[in-house]
């Protein structure tokens, strides 16, 4: 209904009519319905959650000003994935496979973590949902997202190649070589800071010989699970402070967004020389709707938070990330882009695995960090939250703009 209502809106003859048209004007008009929605919905969505008594439940962590937050409500994810919902609905062509998907994400996602904090807050179970659960639907998702890409006849890229010992007179008069431009359909990705800089996922099962084709779909599922599952979980273990993962997600949804644009203009795509992905100018609209989503959650979630995003919306954060990132074709640089998710991930790891290593050598459990994930740690060196929170998103920040310049490093 509301993709023939933008169909309507575009074919009335009013003044600045056209502009729906526009990518910049559409993604515009995204981030403003967004963040509006947001801070309107935002108290209403507050008062229910209070009226239902669903309330933070806070474990004995030993933190400073911990149980200051007893009390305050979670699933605040609901208030992100509305605020995304409806402009991107209103405002994205929604017969793009490229939005579909993320609409697909968003709710997919939007209901596993939903689920996790139902059984949390209602259930009284502090574990939520039980973790093989939510491995399967992360893997389900993964399936969902790399078959599309896989298969889908809309799907294709356009690169360039040079031609083996073929030379053409530049309009200096110098010799250069031949430039073969194609539109191909293969799960071809970006590789940065190299000059011919991609790969085709086929290529890693080449050792099948002809059978690599055929299986070649295989890899690229398995790496697009791997990624939903890593980039969501690692969201997760960041939105442990006011504003951190709500504030880390929208620096880098501009920077995604930037990708997204670049990627889907021939003009940009060419002298940048990266991959041309056709109609995925798109993701423009969408993910300007998540930043909006994501600073008007920010206005109700910065120290001292008035509502946390729960499992439902730090697992749809991060699902969006990924996915976002593989349809541009820069999973690879998700390491640098989402180095804060990655670090906090990571440094869980390390804990459990160094604790493990040293009970079953010296029979005593022993840390690398006073506490983890990462954030916890400096809590407990005595940093304030506010502080910590401050400077993770200034290093997210640089890690950013480090992902954009490799545009131009090869």
């Amino acid at each position: 209904m509301l993709f023939y209502l933008f169909e309507y809106l575009q074919s009335i003859d009013f003044p600045g009519s056209g502009m729906f048209q526009y990518i910049s004007f559409r993604s515009g008009m995204a981030v403003i319905f967004s963040l509006l929605i947001g801070l309107f919905i935002g108290k209403w969505v507050i008062r229910k959650l209070q009226k239902q008594q669903i309330g933070e439940v806070v474990r004995d962590l030993g933190l400073e000003g911990q149980y200051q937050k007893v009390g305050t409500p979670t699933m605040g994810g609901i208030i992100i994935i509305i605020s995304i919902l409806i402009p991107v609905l209103l405002f994205a062509r929604l017969d793009n496979v490229y939005v579909l998907l993320m609409v697909v994400t968003t709710v997919w996602l939007g209901i596993i973590g939903f689920l996790d904090d139902y059984i949390k807050v209602f259930k009284k179970n502090k574990e939520g949902l039980a973790g093989r659960f939510k491995i399967i639907g992360q893997v389900g998702l993964g399936l969902i997202v790399g078959l599309t890409l896989y298969f889908n006849q809309d799907v294709v890229a356009r690169i360039k190649t040079p031609v083996p010992d073929m030379y053409v007179e530049s309009v200096e008069g110098e010799k250069v070589q031949k430039i073969k431009v194609e539109t191909i359909k293969a799960p071809v990705t970006n590789v940065p800071f190299f000059k011919n800089n991609r790969i085709n996922y086929t290529s890693l099962v080449e050792f099948l010989g002809d059978k690599a084709k055929a299986w070649g779909w295989v890899v690229f599922v398995l790496v697009v699970t791997f990624i939903i599952t890593a980039v969501s979980n690692g969201a997760n273990m960041t939105d442990g402070l006011d504003g951190l993962a709500t504030g880390v997600s929208s620096i880098i949804g501009v920077t995604l967004g930037i990708f997204a644009y670049v990627s889907g203009h021939v003009i940009y795509a060419d002298y940048l020389n990266i991959m041309f992905i056709p109609h995925s100018q798109e993701l423009v609209v969408f993910m300007s709707a998540f930043i909006g989503a994501c600073i008007g959650f920010l206005w109700y979630n910065s120290f001292p938070a008035q509502v946390f995003m729960g499992d439902t919306g730090s697992l749809t954060i991060g699902g969006i990330i990924a996915v976002f990132a593989i349809l541009v074709r820069i999973e690879l640089l998700i390491p640098i882009l989402c180095g804060v998710f990655l670090v906090e991930n990571l440094s869980v790891m390390i804990q459990i695995g160094y604790f493990k290593y040293t009970k079953r050598k010296y029979g005593e459990g022993r840390r690398v960090f006073k506490m983890a994930p990462l954030h916890h740690h400096y809590q407990m060196k005595g940093y304030t939250e506010s502080k910590i929170v401050t400077r993770f998103w200034i290093v997210s920040i640089i890690l950013a703009v480090l992902t954009i310049v490799t545009l131009k490093i090869r």
